[in-house]
């Protein structure tokens, strides 16, 4: 986004939450010392002030902030100023109950926390406005203002009568009239049929089950109601400081916002990432989730983004929370680089001694500066300053995977045919096959042009738009190669059940006649295939109609009938999986697909657990395995890290990376079997 690369400034961002009215200003003049010795150029201040900002109803003490400002500036440290309105202070819960949340059951959500604020309240609104706008009144024009940070991380849900009046409204805005609504939501079941506006309500807690377009409308109501929230802080603060880009920061793959609409209404989008680094060393869900969040951000972002919080080592929040091996933490922040982003951010800069999160690390850790994590964090600046050239590039993909946040609000509500198929791990299931083979991917939605793409993958999206079913059924038409799998276009936006248990246009995209049954498969259980693999959660009584069977059910009572299809549509190809393959069993499907296709991995010849991604001119190579590997190269690279030249092959130790760009001359050249500094720093 041109926005973000406004604020770099020509500079990869780095850099991370600071909160000094945690500490005395004495330790303020030593915070911005190391700051500069460990090169952050962004620090992002004031995301839960609020109290100290406003201590009693309309009161203003900016003095503080007016310090912190001014200190950063003058050793050269850019400022993303955060609006304070997710953490209202005790005062507002205390003098107005009615901003607070209450949950299904009509409890109140009280203040002691955090994020204690019902989106709908025209009070909360009022006073988050007047805070925003004083603030951005203040420090629109202050010389260290580089990026405004609206709340944070929102995602509050709420279920009182204000919240009911507002969904009334948004519902009006839909549907026009009681009618509509009661024809979209299938009201004629269980007597459900409402006849005045002021009958309707959020899903509360009820006797049995919710009406599920009922739930489904509340969750698009929730997201909606929230981004007005935003929209309103961002408008004021952009009035007083022009071209300053605005964001907010997402929280990774979550539910609770339809992340396309909001990064629509973005400058930049950031987002946090968090994945725990206790797994199995060959066990790559840590960096294999890094990726996924990574890759949909971008897609996004459509071109670089912001990575605004990571831990440096150990988080707060699991149960056990262990801290980062040596090198990992560089090793994903520059993963993020490599997938696009030109910010790398953590959370947070000096670890809090009280409150909540004390136990959560920090880029100064408790141990101070002379400790392994601040260690780490100097040289990581360091290197991210060797990356410029990479900075503003784009990463390109020729597969893009389908994802929706209605589709899978939809799909996990109750009464569905099973409680263990579950969106998010599917759609991690399905990017992390594509991504174990260095297939790098771009998140779409579904009415997406997708004439751009090579292989459009939709791991699932049970509800589907006729727009995007059209889409899909044109892409394939037109020459494209699609892998659809199951339980996909099975509803409309209204989550009405489509004639046939599948669209008709679906069918005859995927060359199937009918589907006779959905056939879940028992928690923990396996079917196995003709082909010798197995697959689990789910499968389907199927019936094609021009489809070739790759693979059939072997035992149980769907043997012999279609596992895995194959059709000819128009110049194009579309596979059906009606099963969660096994691991390697997908990889194989997708990598077939992804062949036929015409399409390779970014570096074919990468040894097993080293991630190969192309961003711009440049190749990252990432080492996520557990041994020291050597990796071919087909030219000559120099690796902008080391400043070191490769011939024909560089050597990653455990967690080591690289950053190749084609040879130059006067490249210092190298031993390619020696250790290097694409090595992690020693623990």
């Amino acid at each position: 986004m041109a926005a973000l690369h406004d604020a770099t400034r020509g500079k990869l961002l780095f850099g991370g939450d600071y909160n000094p009215e945690q500490w005395p200003p004495e330790v303020w003049q030593d915070d911005v010392r190391l700051m500069r010795e460990a090169g952050v150029n962004l620090a992002t201040v004031g995301v839960f002030s609020w109290a100290t900002l406003e201590p009693r109803p309309g009161a203003r003490d900016f003095g503080w902030l007016d310090r912190v400002l001014d200190l950063l500036h003058e050793n050269g440290i850019g400022v993303c100023l955060a609006t304070p309105t997710a953490s209202p202070p005790p005062w507002l819960g205390a003098r107005h109950p009615e901003t607070l949340p209450r949950d299904e059951n009509g409890t109140v959500v009280w203040y002691g926390a955090r994020n204690q604020f019902c989106a709908s309240s025209p009070v909360y609104r009022e006073h988050a406005a007047a805070i925003a706008d004083d603030l951005a009144r203040r420090y629109g024009g202050h010389p260290a203002l580089r990026m405004w940070h609206i709340n944070n991380e929102y995602g509050t849900t709420c279920y009182c009568d204000v919240s009911a009046r507002h969904f009334r409204a948004w519902l009006r805005d839909r549907y026009g009239s009681l009618d509509a609504l009661n024809a979209a939501w299938g009201t004629a079941f269980w007597s459900q049929r409402y006849d005045s506006w002021e009958e309707v309500l959020p899903p509360r807690r009820a006797q049995y089950l919710i009406n599920p377009t009922q739930a489904l409308d509340f969750r698009r109501f929730t997201s909606d109601a929230l981004l007005e929230c935003f929209t309103a802080e961002r408008d004021i603060v952009a009035a007083h400081s022009p071209g300053i880009p605005v964001t907010t920061n997402f929280m990774p793959l979550f539910a609770g916002q339809d992340g396309w609409r909001w990064a629509a209404e973005e400058d930049v989008v950031s987002v946090d990432v968090y994945p725990d680094p206790a797994a199995a060393p060959d066990d790559p869900a840590g960096p294999a989730h890094g990726a996924l969040v990574q890759d949909l951000t971008r897609s996004q972002a459509g071109g670089p983004w912001m990575l605004m919080e990571q831990a440096a080592s150990a988080v707060n929040f699991r149960p056990v929370n262990g801290p980062k091996p040596a090198g990992v933490m560089r090793l994903w922040s520059l993963q993020a680089v490599a997938r696009g982003a030109d910010a790398v951010c953590f959370f947070q800069w000096r670890a809090s001694r009280q409150g909540s999160e004390k136990f959560h690390s920090a880029m100064l850790p408790h141990a101070g500066e002379g400790s392994r994590t601040f260690g780490h964090i100097r040289e990581l600046g360091a290197q991210l300053r060797d990356l410029t050239p990479v900075l503003g590039s784009h990463v390109t993909a020729d597969i893009a995977i389908l994802h929706d946040w209605p589709a899978w609000w939809a799909a996990e509500q109750p009464g569905r045919p099973s409680a263990e198929m579950r969106y998010p791990q599917l759609l991690a299931a399905w990017h992390q096959a594509l991504w174990q083979q260095n297939l790098t991917t771009d998140f779409a939605h579904p009415e997406t042009d997708l004439t751009g793409y090579r292989m459009v993958v939709v791991p699932q999206l049970y509800l589907l738009s006729d727009a995007a079913l059209d889409g899909l059924a044109a892409y394939v038409r037109g020459g494209g190669t699609l892998v659809c799998g199951f339980f996909t276009g099975v509803a409309d936006t209204d989550d009405r059940i489509r004639e046939g248990g599948i669209d008709a246009r679906l069918r005859e995209v995927l060359g199937l006649a009918t589907l006779h049954e959905w056939w879940p498969l028992p928690p923990g259980a396996t079917v196995a295939l003709t082909d010798g693999t197995t697959g689990s959660v789910w499968s389907e009584d199927l019936e094609p109609a021009g489809a070739e069977v790759v693979a059939a059910y072997a035992e149980g009572e769907l043997a012999g009938r279609p596992a895995l299809t194959r059709h000819a549509h128009g110049r194009g190809r579309a596979w059906y999986v009606s099963t969660l393959p096994e691991r390697p069993a997908l990889a194989a499907l997708l990598a077939r697909a992804a062949g036929e296709a015409g399409l390779e991995p970014v570096l074919p010849e990468a040894p097993a657990g080293v991630e190969a991604v192309r961003r711009g001119g440049h190749l990252f190579l990432l080492n996520h395995g557990p041994e020291r590997v050597t990796v071919p190269l087909h030219t000559p690279h120099t690796d902008l890290l080391t400043g070191r030249a490769h011939r024909d092959a560089i050597v990653l130790e455990r967690h080591g990376a690289a950053v190749l760009t084609p040879h130059t001359e006067g490249s210092r050249p190298c031993d390619d079997t020696s250790d290097d500094a694409s090595s992690p720093p020693p623990p």
